[in-house]
């Protein structure tokens, strides 16, 4: 069961991303990747690692993830990752989001970072989410 919640949470972040206008405007595309292509133009996003945690009370079953949605960037400064990264809240902040076999109970925006990779051009940044999901629909 959390397998599921985790893969329903995914794939539901994925289609929120590549369906806001404003973030696909940004990154110039639906270039949100889980495994990046070799060939992916720079800016994109991925989705990284998660860590699912049960969450149940005496009677009720649940789950809190902990998400990262990781933003590349090459441009100069960090100017446009912290554009992205905001576009990227504004998209799952409290989003709605209908899981298969699951019902998400909440999305909330947590923290994100701004990092110059160590090749020297290249800008990460790290938005991270929590999220609880239940059994259910």
């Amino acid at each position: 069961m959390t397998a599921g919640a985790s893969w329903a949470l995914q794939k539901s972040v994925y289609q929120t991303l590549i369906a806001d206008a404003a973030l696909t405007n940004l990154i110039g595309g639906p270039r949100v990747f889980d495994d990046v292509p070799g060939n992916a133009a720079f800016p994109f996003l991925t989705i990284g690692d998660d860590t699912t945690r049960d969450n149940a009370t005496f009677s009720e079953t649940g789950f809190e993830h902990a998400i990262a949605v990781h933003v590349w960037s090459r441009a100069s400064g960090r100017g446009e990752l912290k554009q992205i990264a905001a576009a990227v809240i504004a998209a799952l902040h409290d989003a709605p989001l209908v899981l298969e076999d699951n019902r998400l109970v909440n999305l909330r925006f947590q923290s994100s970072v701004a990092l110059k990779d160590p090749d020297g051009h290249t800008y990460h940044g790290i938005v991270r989410f929590r999220a609880v999901t239940e059994p259910g629909i």
